[in-house]
């Protein structure tokens, strides 16, 4: 059996961005803004913004991105570029007026984590900052939560 956990070792930024499409039949209206979201993936690693790695889910009506960074200041970097900042725009001409697709994003600033990994390929938190194999003092959430405590204070 393989467990792992994500290295404790920095800081991360996690942003979640998605959309759902609220009106399936207006596909020219939310056909855009979905494909808007991989060359903007594709642009971050190419040019190594920031962008640690990235998971999407795909449900019946939604696309959800949950993305790991560098630094809030990265995020944000990123998001005032060309390519993200021709994206918004498009997506606020096309789709926002007509409430054909919803949008959400949400950042979070992780200066300390617990994380644990059975019997899967490298993912998440730990595809982003490495994986390491549990220790036996790592078993218990709250002892892998306390040991980046200490890490982070030294």
């Amino acid at each position: 059996m393989k467990r792992v956990i994500a290295t404790p070792n920095e800081d991360v930024v996690v942003f979640i961005i998605g959309l759902r499409i609220n009106r399936l039949r207006a596909v020219r209206k939310w056909l855009p803004a979905v494909r808007a979201m991989t060359p903007m993936i594709e642009e971050c690693y190419e040019q190594q913004v920031g962008l640690l790695s990235h998971e999407m889910l795909v449900g019946w009506r939604s696309v959800t991105l949950i993305q790991y960074w560098r630094s809030s200041d990265a995020l944000i970097a990123y998001s005032h570029g060309n390519r993200h900042l021709t994206a918004w725009k498009q997506f606020n001409q096309s789709a926002r007026a007509s409430n054909v697709v919803g949008i959400f994003h949400e950042t979070f600033e992780i200066s300390n984590y617990e994380t644990m990994y059975v019997n899967l390929p490298t993912r998440g938190l730990a595809k982003a900052v490495g994986e390491s194999p549990i220790q036996k003092h790592q078993e218990q959430a709250k002892d892998r939560l306390a040991e980046r405590k200490v890490s982070t204070r030294e």
